[in-house]
């Protein structure tokens, strides 16, 4: 029971804060939410949470754009991506939607910088990404160095939410 009020407690906070980044977005240019944290920190259990308390849209983004990407040519997939996220946004009536999996955006193929995607995608909605990485010393991180999808950010202009902070 102890334990049990203790998770209740950490998402009860993590809610807050989020609602918190959420509200200061409204009024931002780009309206971008980074929810950052490693593998099993709880990014996808938050965001589920979220949405069904709030009534915002959950999108499976690799789900969705593998399925309109599936006829597509490698260069066709790599030109209609920004247009293909662009048109999941707009078919969405939410005004805050929730993407989670987005590790489709960083394949290395595909030719993109998924950070300025969604920060384009986000001027007219609040976008929220489950994004997998670390937020250390004003730099955010996708993946491990050595690895070919790597990327590092300097952070600016989108809010954040360090769930590794929470699981330490």
């Amino acid at each position: 029971m102890h334990f049990t009020k203790k998770v209740r407690d950490v998402m009860e906070t993590l809610e807050g804060k989020f609602q918190n980044l959420v509200d200061c977005a409204k009024y931002q240019y780009n309206k971008l939410v980074l929810v950052v944290g490693q593998e099993n920190t709880g990014k996808t259990t938050l965001l589920k949470a979220i949405s069904e308390s709030k009534n915002y849209s959950f999108i499976n983004l690799n789900l969705e754009l593998s399925r309109r990407m599936l006829g597509l040519t490698k260069r066709q997939r790599s030109l209609r991506l920004p247009d293909l996220l662009r048109d999941i946004i707009d078919s969405n009536s939410s005004n805050v939607i929730l993407f989670d999996n987005i590790e489709l955006l960083f394949d290395v193929e595909l030719k993109q910088d998924p950070l300025l995607l969604l920060l384009g995608s986000s001027r007219n909605k609040i976008i929220v990404a489950s994004w997998t990485g670390t937020m250390h010393s004003k730099k955010l991180t996708y993946a491990s160095p050595e690895h070919e999808e790597y990327k590092s950010y300097g952070i600016h202009g989108f809010q954040m939410l360090n769930m590794n902070l929470f699981n330490e």
